[in-house]
């Protein structure tokens, strides 16, 4: 009976969690590695599992840092590096906005969360890596995922300088984006 049991208990158990592997180039170089939370925001992570398969993250800049706080991206309408990059942060994906996650994982050092507009409905495919501690976003932002690997790539990435940690010069970028399970 007890082997039943426990085997029906493995059965159950969920799938290994997916992950991506991002690769940076620009002031900061290397690799950074993120655990996606799909039992806490399955909706947000399916998004992003969508439009990294599907190649859409790569060569995309970070196009809003802002020191001690965090770093942005994933504009894959305005942010493509080898385009106009002037409107990188007002853009999202052909896929629609999602209802927002909201879970009591606190915005600590390493937390990957969605961007989005004063909707709470409104994320898309923009995330933010924090280089910090911003509890002031909990229960307000989704929380998607934690860099287990590459935090010190994120220290690199470079501060924006202009209005609201907007970039200037050139940005650095995701150079790929790869899922890994």
């Amino acid at each position: 009976m007890f082997k039943v049991f426990f085997f029906l208990i493995l059965l159950a158990s969920p799938n290994f969690a997916s992950s991506l592997k991002i690769s940076v180039e620009g002031n900061a170089q290397g690799e950074i590695e993120i655990d996606l939370f799909e039992d806490v925001a399955p909706l947000h992570v399916a998004q992003i599992l969508k439009l990294a398969e599907q190649g859409q993250y790569d060569n995309v800049v970070f196009h809003r840092v802002i020191e001690g706080f965090m770093a942005q991206t994933g504009d894959v309408q305005y942010g493509k590096a080898e385009g106009d990059i002037a409107f990188a942060g007002r853009g999202g994906s052909e896929l629609p906005d999602l209802p927002a996650e909201f879970s009591d994982i606190k915005f600590d050092r390493g937390i990957v969360g969605m961007a989005r507009t004063q909707n709470p409905n409104s994320a898309n495919s923009q995330f933010f890596i924090m280089f910090d501690a911003g509890y002031f976003l909990n229960g307000k932002y989704t929380v998607i995922g934690m860099v287990t690997s590459g935090m010190a790539v994120v220290d690199k990435i470079k501060i924006g300088k202009g209005p609201n940690g907007a970039i200037l010069g050139e940005p650095d970028r995701m150079v790929s984006v790869e899922v890994t399970r």
